[in-house]
């Protein structure tokens, strides 16, 4: 049984104009395209949906899950530590609001309980729970004690060893990507994001100990440092980078064909238009906030005239920032990075399905691409903001499997083949 998309316009997620078309798929995966104004037949037992000219795009990705941090569109939570049974209910509760909103697919920059997110994977997999597509992280890993930023204790003393038990404990437990915070933050500890908290020795020991494991690295780095430091160590993902220099640049340009970046403006725009109860002291993350959205007007568009990959994403999960908001990072790379909307869908989608280590699979309509797919109810590449409303995402579908089709597919043939 096959299902067929007659009448849509189709964005293929490579930032090319979209067309009118048709798609079939088999299976998990898309068998044929027809673009035209003729319709895809269908046989015996197939299932049709008629677009009625709305956008069949791919799913989206997001490049900075964290899905551990509990608040969501469905519930708030006012602390950020919860107890273990209560995380995994969130935890669990913000897979299925990322896939409700339109995320067939995330990558995680870190977790708040060490192997968590890998047994959400495998339910995911397993199909007992609904989620995205996930590469699963662990707890962040910043060394013991270290200013700025503290995430948790599983292994995190300090020296070469430290760094390559760590790794082998990530691999028992089946975790894909490790985060490393090399850089202090700022909206947590004022000035801390100058900080460097790794010796270049135990980043050489974790380097080599993941490359062996086939453990992705991501970094949280700051400054021309820290950057240099991740580079030379081979992070795959960088985060935030706001204080890049031109020495940064020239280092990131050189590596962009191994590279992701991702800006994180996310949070940075929440945080400004947080309006906390008076109790509530946000002057000196918003003063933060202000200065990292200045250099990132700058910076952002820099690295894309140079070919850096770009990731949507935005640390969401705090509760000015819930989880399932994330489709307000594609209008603000319109807004503040000068991105058109078929660039920033086109990082969400193929740039996101590269992050994914699923290139070649997954981020596209293309044939042999997995039918990842949303029916979007207007034009995302007019207005990406038709994103941010749940009710606009008329067909969710991940692996050729309806997560939800706002009618029921007709099983009756289209009246032309093409």
């Amino acid at each position: 049984m096959a299902i067929i998309i007659n009448n849509a316009l189709i964005f293929d997620g490579s930032g090319a104009a979209s067309r009118r078309g048709a798609v079939r798929i088999e299976g998990e995966r898309i068998a044929r395209i027809a673009y035209g104004d003729a319709a895809i037949e269908a046989g015996a037992g197939d299932q049709l949906i008629d677009a009625d000219g709305d956008t069949l795009m791919p799913g989206l990705v997001e490049g900075h899950a964290h899905l551990s941090w509990g608040s969501s569109i469905e519930k708030i939570y006012h602390q950020f530590i919860l107890p273990r049974d209560e995380l995994k209910v969130a935890t669990w509760r913000n897979a299925r609001v990322l896939l409700d909103s339109g995320f067939t697919s995330a990558y995680s920059a870190g977790a708040l309980a060490d192997g968590l997110e890998a047994e959400l994977k495998a339910e995911i997999d397993a199909g007992t729970t609904p989620g995205p597509r996930l590469v699963p992280s662990t707890i962040e890993r910043s060394p013991a004690g270290a200013d700025g930023i503290e995430t948790g204790d599983v292994f995190n003393g300090n020296g070469p060893d430290a760094m390559r038990a760590f790794i082998a404990h990530c691999q028992q437990v089946g975790v894909e990507a490790v985060k490393l915070v090399i850089s202090g933050e700022n909206a947590l500890k004022p000035g801390s994001a100058q900080d460097i908290l790794y010796s270049n020795e135990e980043l050489e020991a974790i380097t080599a100990a993941a490359h062996a494991a086939g453990i992705a690295l991501t970094a949280h780095c700051y400054t021309p440092q820290a950057i240099r430091m991740a580079l030379d160590s081979g992070v795959r993902t960088l985060y935030h980078c706001s204080w890049a220099d031109a020495a940064s640049l020239d280092l990131m340009e050189a590596h962009k064909a191994r590279i992701f970046y991702g800006p994180a403006i996310g949070v940075i725009v929440a945080t400004l238009e947080a309006a906390p109860p008076p109790h509530i002291d946000m002057s000196a993350m918003k003063a933060s906030a202000q200065e990292v959205l200045d250099l990132d007007k700058q910076l952002v568009p820099e690295l894309k005239r140079r070919g850096v990959r770009i990731v949507i994403g935005g640390d969401y999960g705090f509760p000015f920032n819930p989880n399932g908001t994330n489709a307000r990072d594609l209008v603000h790379f319109v807004t503040h990075f000068g991105f058109t909307p078929a660039e920033a869908l086109s990082a969400a989608t193929r740039t996101g399905g590269e992050l994914m280590g699923m290139g070649d699979e997954l981020g596209m309509v293309a044939p042999g691409y997995l039918a990842d797919l949303l029916l979007v109810r207007g034009d995302p590449t007019q207005d990406v903001a038709l994103l941010l409303d749940r009710n606009n995402l008329r067909m969710i579908m991940k692996g050729g499997q309806l997560y939800k089709s706002d009618s029921q597919p007709s099983a009756q043939p289209a009246a032309t083949r093409a």
